[in-house]
């Protein structure tokens, strides 16, 4: 994709980088916590927001297809098509939005599919190709990894956690599971649908764990949208908030990524119902430093649902084996962009490159390997 103003094969690497750093495969705040059918509702012993969120959840696993039949699934696989883009670029001084090549007209799309196997809700995989780019991710119950072309195969840091993608109307019991300790915290109407809204918030062990080095992760939120009228979810945001220290001294930067997503198209698959398309809008914002140097990164996928199976004749633990060039020691989520060196002459000539931080500071926190930073979701 290139940036307005340049069509630059370069341009388009950046931009492809970042989208797929940012929305390939991001998971959710915190484990999800095994399913169980609710008991009777009672508020005794329990605050009116946990006891609430708790007959939302009952609603939500009825409207899904009933805790029996959610039960009964075994394994998953499901394979979509996706398309993504680097909408806009906001400074201090001034917004570019993307053009495409020409400077005119639509901004360049980035057309691509992912698949998608799980198996109990601790085990999954997913494969995201995007304009000519592949990115893996998986864990095997133990472990999640990564797999990117420029950082090759890798730990993630932290406790096992489901693939936020997998939240998108996909699989409703890991759905579940992850808000069993949620809160309702109001209603609101969202696109038409007056909904119930649901927080969860990953605790401050959770994001010691994922913390690296200089790159503490602050806090990570997530709220899901049920419908009134449906019991479904029909809309979830998280915000996730990093900040990262020099070595050197020096202001903090802090990222924050903000996803919002609007999960449609709801149909029956064997019972259960799943979400066929949505869209998905992300705000990259950095600040900490001097305000000339804020800036604002906008980026939007749609997808789309082709085929899902559940119960697949053959899927085992052996499919979700991590790959046996994993590198030792796991990397932390920052660790993605581009070095400090070229900050410069990004801001003048890709607005995506922007998002930078010192080279020396990233050496000390990934153990020495010659990466970069990265805010990921």
């Amino acid at each position: 994709m290139a940036a307005a103003g340049g069509p630059d094969g370069s341009f388009r690497r950046s931009d492809l980088r970042l989208l797929l750093g940012v929305m390939g495969a991001p998971l959710a705040p915190i484990p999800s916590k095994p399913a169980e059918p609710l008991p009777l509702l009672s508020i005794k012993g329990t605050t009116i927001e946990s006891s609430s969120a708790q007959y939302i959840l009952h609603q939500y696993t009825a409207a899904s297809g009933g805790y029996k039949l959610l039960q009964s699934v075994r394994n998953a696989y499901a394979m979509g098509k996706v398309r993504m883009v680097a909408s806009e670029f906001e400074t201090a001084t001034r917004v570019v939005k993307n053009r495409g090549p020409s400077g005119r007209g639509a901004a360049a799309v980035e057309q691509g599919g992912f698949v998608l196997w799980q198996m109990a809700r601790d085990m999954w995989y997913v494969e995201l190709a995007v304009g000519g780019s592949k990115v893996h991710a998986g864990s095997n119950g133990r472990l999640v990894w990564r797999h990117t072309p420029w950082l090759g195969a890798h730990a993630a840091k932290g406790p096992v956690r489901p693939l936020r993608r997998v939240l998108q109307g996909l699989d409703p019991l890991t759905t579940a599971g992850l808000f069993a300790e949620a809160r309702c915290v109001g209603e609101k109407k969202v696109n038409g649908e007056e909904c119930f809204i649901l927080k969860l918030a990953a605790d401050p062990r959770t994001l010691k764990l994922r913390s690296e080095g200089p790159a503490e992760i602050i806090r990570h939120v997530l709220f899901g949208y049920f419908s009134q009228r449906t019991g479904l979810m029909v809309h979830i945001e998280d915000s996730h908030l990093t900040r990262i220290q020099p070595h050197a001294g020096g202001d903090a930067v802090y990222w924050e990524t903000t996803t919002s997503s609007a999960l449609e198209d709801y149909r029956a698959v064997e019972g259960v119902m799943v979400a066929h398309s949505g869209r998905s809008a992300v705000t990259l914002f950095r600040f900490g430093e001097a305000a000339m140097s804020h800036t604002k990164t906008r980026m939007e996928e749609a997808w789309s649902i082709e085929e899902v199976a559940f119960n697949v004749p053959g899927l085992s633990a052996d499919c979700f084996i991590p790959p046996a060039d994993i590198q030792s020691g796991p990397v932390g989520e920052a660790c993605e962009l581009p070095s400090s060196q070229s900050r410069a002459k990004a801001v003048a000539v890709h607005p995506s490159r922007v998002a930078a931080v010192d080279r020396a500071t990233a050496a000390a926190a990934c153990r020495g390997r010659k990466t970069t930073w990265r805010v990921e979701v």
